[in-house]
């Protein structure tokens, strides 16, 4: 699951993981997205399913990895995420409470990395590359090629370079858990 507000990209995400499992990855996805009532600003969340075979039921009920972008969607849709789960949250933005600990918890200064880059929209990307590395749902390969057809050519190079940021800080949270 992303989830963040409205305007940040979390469908995006999604889209682009769920792209890369089914089209790189060979592996059978679905895509939900559920937003408040308004587009922008508003908690919202896009649901990935990704399994080794053809898949029941699209939505997702207890996911495994959680990617958090707002503090909203961080109160809102934690109690969903399965015990001992994976929690990846924008650090820039999210302020984790006592609820976390009961999850594997990552923390991505994403929004400043990419305001750092000068577009506050590759957060999502910088959060993309961390989870690729981090997660095995999908791979590096099949998000990077499925960045690469569903991002607009002009913004192709930031938005490598924020993937590529991301993976580097996960393999440096890799190689301080292990």
């Amino acid at each position: 699951m992303f989830a963040g507000f409205g305007g940040q990209g979390v469908v995006t995400a999604g889209y682009i993981t769920g792209q890369a499992a089914a089209i790189y990855d060979d592996k059978e996805s679905t895509l939900t997205r559920v937003y408040g009532p308004e587009a922008r600003g508003s908690a919202c969340y896009s649901g990935v399913v990704v399994d080794e075979k053809e898949i029941d039921y699209p939505y997702l009920l207890s996911p495994e990895i959680m990617v958090v972008m707002s503090q909203e969607a961080y109160e809102k849709f934690l109690p969903q995420l399965l015990d001992g789960g994976m929690l990846v949250i924008d650090s820039s933005i999210v302020k984790p409470d006592e609820q976390a600990e009961k999850y594997k918890l990552f923390t991505v200064p994403a929004t400043q990395i990419a305001e750092e880059m000068g577009a506050r929209v590759v957060a999502n990307v910088v959060i993309l590359g961390f989870v690729g590395k981090i997660w095995d749902g999908v791979s590096i390969k099949g998000l990077q090629e499925s960045i690469k057809v569903t991002v607009p050519k002009r913004h192709l190079d930031l938005n490598l370079r924020a993937f590529e940021r991301g993976t580097e800080l996960a393999e440096k949270a890799l190689k301080k858990e292990s």
